[in-house]
């Protein structure tokens, strides 16, 4: 199986329904997206997959062949945060962090296609991105910063 993740192109040997986030995690030490239901619901996972956020627990390997996959990991370049990840760490984002990482994706997803949204438009782009600690000002205020 080839997939191209971070720009780095890789060949695996595994199964196709193998799912991207264990790919990611037990394949190729990537282990920023985060297990957190399984079912694709709470966000932890998220990666982007042509640009899209996209929940890697549910993501059968198979169907990210021939496509770009950006983890976290790869947010960063020559040592410089991306933007969303940066105002994460100023607006003090992080609680637990569990469900950092899919945040930031889901945000960087967002911001792609609207760099200036509303604060209505950032409640609804991370509507499948759920936080236990519950700091969604900060995550809100972290979003309309970068």
């Amino acid at each position: 199986m080839k997939i191209n993740v971070n720009g780095t192109d890789y060949t695996l040997d595994v199964p196709g329904n193998t799912s991207l986030l264990d790919a990611l995690r037990v394949n190729l030490q990537l282990t920023g997206s985060k297990y957190g239901c399984g079912e694709g619901a709470c966000g932890a996972c998220r990666v982007l997959i042509d640009g899209h956020a996209t929940p890697s627990c549910i993501t059968p390997l198979a169907s990210v062949q021939d496509k770009f996959v950006i983890t976290i990991e790869g947010l960063e370049k020559n040592g410089q945060l991306h933007p969303v990840q940066q105002a994460f760490l100023d607006e003090d984002a992080f609680q637990c962090a569990y469900c950092c990482s899919g945040m930031i994706i889901s945000a960087v997803a967002l911001k792609t296609k609207n760099p200036r949204p509303t604060r209505q438009e950032i409640i609804e782009a991370m509507q499948g991105n759920i936080c236990r600690c519950c700091i969604y000002p900060r995550i809100i205020k972290a979003i309309s910063k970068a």
